[in-house]
């Protein structure tokens, strides 16, 4: 393993380890791929992003803090609009999802991939066009439902024949024909967290195509001629750099479509292979890019339409955590360093698992650096741990930070702008963090830090 990988360790490493772990390491570098593309360390060490330092973010929002660099945001949706020019592009709300955020993926020409009635609010809130929102979930409310026909969004993905029956009802009612996809579980294993795998035939999600659900949901819309089904969806996990599940699942939903084709002569014109595609968090991770992205799914689609005799269907994709994870950092300031017997040393911040549970819900390895000054210390090999109540709260479970890393450093946590603030929680009435959008040197705050009034708020008794 080359120096700079230390940020990619895995599993339960102590201070004590083999001689590769003691190689002279750079504790000041930044690997650029795990950074937001506008961070750059200033000349007394501290991070700078969108030409902004941290500690000036620091002193006046406080911490923990997320950090969005607005730039990066919008070139990563520029860079998948660019690569995917004849498809849609749906961000993924369920990754972050703010109002200023709805706002920059629209201006971006990006639709939008939300899958309850609060992210539907949101959206339609921040005026996000609604033809251009699509709604996913396995257990729409009648309401949500309601909602989403009055407000006219784009298309609905269907999940259930329970939802076929009660779309169908709501939409006769009230004498509409709404666009909408079924979902289809392909049976595919994808190499992920179980916990983030969806293609699998044992889960919640969409109809099975092994089983023959898959095929009797469309059938049953199509001849009831209530709904528009315009095609099928697939989604096979999260956090995937291995292709070949996109590959499976295409033909095996584009089999699906030329078997609707020849029972009931209809030629579905759309194709959503949905979103998951990995970031890199640690060294080790090599992410594709949109271009090589869209060039494997197009191969993937135009090969499959050919063997099956379709014409190719306009393409969607719903990359979430493509976008936003990267373009955010969280920053923490440390609190106690504690070296257990020369086993660990942990390194205590002001958050932890109430502002990023993935470490402790999916075993997620993430890096860290010193943020707020460079040192010339000798590295030392670090757990980065919270402030709750609980021994599984680590934040990064093995980095090298300098040996004098000391109470009121700050430390920045790249990567973290999926799923961290969105799967925040108030554990330990520990108040949910900021959000703040830096460009072009000033720093604008587009989510509020939660305060202890806000908690006792909604405590009633």
């Amino acid at each position: 393993m080359r120096a700079h990988e230390a940020g990619a360790l895995h599993g339960d490493i102590g201070s004590r380890g083999p001689a590769w772990l003691r190689t002279p390491i750079d504790v000041n570098a930044l690997v650029p791929q795990l950074w937001p593309r506008t961070v750059t360390r200033a000349a007394d060490g501290a991070l700078a992003v969108g030409g902004l330092g941290v500690r000036e973010i620091a002193a006046e929002f406080g911490t923990p803090v997320y950090v969005l660099d607005e730039d990066d945001l919008r070139s990563r949706c520029r860079d998948f609009r660019a690569a995917f020019p004849d498809a849609d592009v749906y961000y993924a709300g369920k990754a972050f999802l703010c109002r200023a955020v709805v706002r920059m993926i629209a201006e971006e020409g990006l639709h939008l991939d939300v899958c309850t009635g609060g992210e539907l609010a949101t959206a339609l809130s921040a005026g996000m066009p609604a033809e251009r929102i699509g709604f996913h979930g396995n257990n729409k409310s009648v309401a949500e439902l309601t909602r989403a026909l009055d407000a006219g969004v784009g298309r609905i993905v269907l999940d259930s024949f329970t939802e076929i029956d009660r779309l169908t009802a709501l939409a006769r009612e009230r004498g509409v024909r709404p666009g909408v996809l079924i979902r289809v579980t392909v049976g595919v294993e994808a190499h992920t967290h179980e916990f983030i795998a969806t293609a699998h035939e044992d889960q919640k999600f969409g109809f099975s195509l092994a089983g023959g659900a898959a095929a009797a949901a469309a059938f049953q819309v199509i001849d009831e001629g209530v709904l528009d089904l315009r095609g099928l969806h697939s989604h096979i996990g999260s956090q995937i750099f291995d292709a070949s599940g996109f590959e499976v699942s295409a033909r095996r939903v584009l089999a699906l479509a030329a078997q609707i084709r020849d029972a009931r002569g209809v030629e579905l014109p759309e194709l959503d292979l949905g979103g998951g595609f990995g970031i890199a968090y640690t060294t080790q991770d090599d992410p594709a890019t949109p271009q090589e992205l869209a060039k494997r799914l197009r191969k993937i689609v135009d090969g499959e339409c050919a063997a099956e005799r379709l014409a190719v269907p306009r393409l969607s994709i719903e990359p979430g955590r493509a976008i936003v994870g990267p373009a955010v950092f969280t920053l923490y300031e440390v609190g106690t360093v504690k070296d257990v017997d020369g086993i660990r040393t942990y390194v205590s911040v002001d958050g932890g698992m109430s502002d990023n549970i993935r470490t402790a819900l999916y075993d997620a390895s993430y890096s860290a650096t010193l943020a707020s000054r460079a040192s010339t210390a000798e590295p030392l090999l670090a757990r980065v741990v919270g402030k709750h109540c609980e021994s599984g709260d680590i934040v990064v479970k093995d980095e090298f930070l300098p040996a004098d890393v000391q109470a009121g450093d700050l430390v920045a946590v790249p990567g973290t702008g999926a799923y961290c603030r969105s799967m925040a929680s108030n554990y330990n009435h520990v108040p949910r963090p900021a959000v703040v959008a830096v460009r072009a040197g000033r720093a604008r705050l587009i989510v509020r830090r939660e305060t202890e009034e806000d908690l006792l708020a909604l405590d009633v008794g």
